[in-house]
């Protein structure tokens, strides 16, 4: 069966940087095991990166969450801890995304990268209730046929409640969650 990994922005921003929160540090060790295993079964890894510029508080998303965040090229923009590692290795596909989720214009390339023949995509990462959701979305309509998981002990919100209302959501989408 081939397998997709998609680790949804697990930036230093998210983790200890402007909105970093505690139980995201906590996923570190299991997320960076688990595109281990994918890696190291042939399996592709895909990790999207929230992107943003110095227009950000102008932008739609910036009026309403007005915390700089995510720039391109700073530290912050990077992947955090030991997931640095996996940059440019094989099987690996990194996305910049501007939104929540990652637009229909990258999906069709990402798409095309990762070839057709994908059985099941397992989502993780943060935040839940933001891009994790987004992205299940996106994913879920490009891949009308692909089973989809999200292991909700791999996804953290700042807000636990949000997080988990995100989860029903996420399963009535007919998505397997991994509670």
């Amino acid at each position: 069966m081939k397998k997709l990994l998609v680790v949804i922005d697990y930036q230093k921003d998210f983790v200890d940087g402007a909105l970093g929160f505690e139980k995201a540090k906590t996923l570190e060790i299991g997320i960076y095991n688990k595109v281990k295993n994918y890696l190291d079964n042939k399996d592709k890894v895909v990790f999207t990166y929230d992107t943003h510029y110095e227009n950000y508080l102008e932008t739609r998303e910036g009026k309403s969450l007005p915390v700089p965040h995510c720039y391109i090229n700073t530290e912050g923009h990077e992947l955090y801890g030991k997931l640095n590692e996996f940059v440019g290795a094989e099987n690996t596909f990194h996305y910049n995304e501007e939104a929540f989720g990652i637009a229909p214009k990258d999906m069709i390339k990402l798409s095309e990268d990762i070839g057709d023949d994908i059985e099941l995509i397992e989502l993780v990462g943060v935040v839940t209730n933001m891009c994790v959701i987004s992205n299940v979305v996106t994913f879920q309509a490009q891949y009308v046929n692909v089973d989809l998981s999200v292991d909700a002990s791999l996804c953290a919100s700042f807000d636990e409640e949000l997080h988990h209302k995100a989860l029903d959501v996420i399963e009535a989408l007919s998505v397997k969650v991994i509670r």
